[in-house]
């Protein structure tokens, strides 16, 4: 049996051995390893007994903190019972029962639910429900997609396709289909601020709208958030003005919620804060919050009536994965969705959020904080060079790495995006540990920024 009995042994076949990912191995295995070996609440604890709050959810996903009773439970209940079985030509208790729960807290009209593992896998089920949507329907020509610039979606060759990060996606365009883009509303980086990069986005839409929706599936989005290029938030009524155009054209709208869905934002759902109701909608992440790998994809009844057909008439959806519909999956989901309700946390999200924004507030005046988004418990701080002219640190100045290395030292983590620091944090923190976090992550800023710390 393969284990390692120190805690230097571990560390040797972490780099012997793992390929981690968005991680360059050449400068990971020149320091030390942080390997984590359990967690409680909103603590992780590392191979040495270090505890670290856990200021990005672990990659955005986790609710109720780690080691939860109830969720240890609904997964070990359902081990006792099975712990998999396919979904193809068969279900199994809690897909059933996960789908008709998730059908009741989903925006109106998205009453069926397809089952997969992961974010990058439900958008590219989504891509191609879309494609097929109107192949079935006898419209071959609507094979288009429209994404957003600097968006990401995930990493599968769909998800890709429609990603828009040249660091992330331009090495395989080789291999992708190509998508039209137009901005996203990045109020700070426009000249003119929050309506003038509204208008941007919306000329763009309309323009392309009027010009070729007779060619375009299906307009893809993050709505109200856009995550990963530096928690860019939308202008209030923006997301809103998106639906009517894609409606008013006949183009589908896919909401990919993977990271803002089952509270983040502040409401169950980013497309609830502005009544929207997409034609399909992703969710992942915090679904089984942050416990097994799950994720899924929601559509009206209009686009299932599509695939629904004599079987000679060959317009079944042929997608499927060895894991989907897990039950173990499935079974954390439901309970965690139950969690969510009987603790009324959604209702809390606000009030925490307030805080976290007041706390953070000072900030917005020191001379390397550029600006402080925020929505919901989603916070991406952009650092700047120069406060003025707005001007960026060079990607090789690291200023993001190096500012949530030193929050790690002391004691909170959490990953940058480029210039941009994100806190993250589980929907359940506390005021009280909200209160660490953010004093973590203004002392990691100053320390870097003022102090060169890492340089």
């Amino acid at each position: 049996m393969e284990t390692a009995t120190t805690c230097e042994e571990l560390a040797a076949w972490n780099k012997a051995y793992l390929w981690h990912p968005f991680t360059q191995m050449k400068d990971y295995v020149k320091g030390e390893p942080l390997i984590i070996e359990r967690g409680e609440g909103i603590l992780l604890y590392d191979v040495r007994g270090r505890a670290y709050y856990d200021g990005f959810s672990s990659v955005w996903l986790n609710v109720h903190g780690h080691n939860v009773p109830e969720l240890n439970e609904a997964v070990a209940s359902q081990l006792a019972k099975v712990a998999h079985s396919t979904l193809l030509g068969m279900a199994n208790v809690p897909a059933i029962e996960l789908a008709a729960k998730l059908v009741r807290v989903a925006p109106k009209r998205l009453t069926k639910v397809f089952y997969s593992d992961a974010g990058a896998t439900g958008v590219e089920i989504a891509l191609k429900m879309a494609f097929q949507y109107w192949h079935n329907r006898g419209v071959g020509r609507k094979t288009k997609f429209i994404t957003m610039n600097q968006a990401y979606h995930g990493d599968t060759l769909g998800a890709v396709s429609v990603g828009a990060i040249p660091l992330y996606h331009d090495v395989f365009r080789p291999l992708l289909f190509s998508s039209y883009v137009i901005p996203y509303p990045y109020a700070y980086r426009t000249s003119g601020g929050a309506s003038a990069a509204m208008e941007a986005t919306l000329s763009a839409l309309r323009e392309l709208l009027e010009s070729r929706a007779d060619e375009i599936a299906a307009l893809l989005v993050e709505p109200v958030v856009q995550g990963a290029s530096g928690i860019i938030v939308m202008p209030q009524g923006c997301l809103r003005e998106i639906d009517a155009l894609c409606r008013k054209h006949d183009v589908l709208l896919i909401a990919d919620e993977v990271a803002t869905g089952f509270g983040r934002t502040g409401a169950m759902f980013a497309c609830d804060l502005e009544g929207v109701s997409p034609d399909l909608m992703v969710v992942g992440k915090g679904l089984t919050g942050g416990y097994l790998p799950l994720a899924a994809t929601l559509a009206t009844d209009e686009i299932y009536a599509a695939f629904y057909a004599d079987y000679s008439e060959q317009k079944t959806f042929f997608h499927g994965h060895s894991y989907t519909g897990n039950p173990l999956g499935c079974a954390v989901a439901l309970a965690s969705l139950r969690l969510l309700e009987e603790r009324k946390m959604i209702h809390t999200v606000n009030a925490k959020a307030a805080f976290a924004a007041k706390k953070l507030a000072p900030l917005a005046d020191w001379p390397h904080v550029g600006e402080i988004r925020q929505q919901g418990l989603m916070i991406g701080i952009e650092l700047v060079r120069d406060k003025k002219s707005r001007e960026p640190y060079a990607w090789t100045e690291r200023i993001g790495v190096r500012v949530c290395m030193r929050a790690r030292e002391l004691g909170m983590l959490t990953r940058p995006l480029g210039n941009v620091v994100v806190l993250i944090p589980p929907l359940a923190s506390t005021e009280a540990e909200l209160d660490a976090m953010t004093d973590i992550l203004a002392a990691a800023i100053y320390d870097v920024t003022e102090e060169g710390w890492g340089a």
